[in-house]
């Protein structure tokens, strides 16, 4: 008997639905529908991180966003805005509604050295890892203004 291409790419579909039905897990879109009738208390806490970072606390990262570095002399809202949605200049990044784990692995990575950049890795420098987590939970937290390819054609 011979295998199609359509027939081949429908049994690896067939077997790939099989095993993310065995995995347990709840699937991505039931995940973001219980992620948005989250309680207020629920998010006031934050996620922990896939970084390996401890949970982040919103209302401690709405405090520390606002500690000047010593490296740079600057807080984090004198270059990205209160909300992280007023970048200082047009080449600094939207941080509000961004994912905390993108957020908190950029933070880390700029600490380590394994992302470099003139103000970023100065500020980083002495972050823990508890200020990373609630810093990424704080932003993460604030309204996105962020662009993103939703309803192009």
């Amino acid at each position: 008997m011979t295998i199609t291409r359509f027939h081949a790419c429908t049994l690896g579909l067939l077997a790939a639905l099989a095993l993310a039905g065995c995995t347990g897990s709840e699937p991505a879109a039931d995940q973001a529908a219980s992620d948005e009738h989250a309680t207020a208390d629920e998010h006031a806490e934050g996620k922990s991180s896939s970084a390996g970072l401890p949970t982040g606390h919103i209302d401690a990262g709405a405090k520390r966003v606002l500690v000047k570095s010593q490296a740079t002399g600057q807080a984090c809202v004198d270059c990205h805005g209160k909300d992280g949605n007023e970048p200082l200049d047009p080449t600094y990044p939207k941080l509000g509604g961004q994912y905390h784990d993108y957020l908190a692995r950029a933070l880390q990575m700029y600490r380590s050295g394994g992302r470099e950049h003139a103000l970023m890795s100065a500020q980083a420098q002495n972050l823990t890892d508890q200020e990373i987590a609630d810093l990424s939970a704080y932003f993460a937290s604030r309204p996105s203004h962020l662009s993103d390819l939703h309803g192009l054609d």
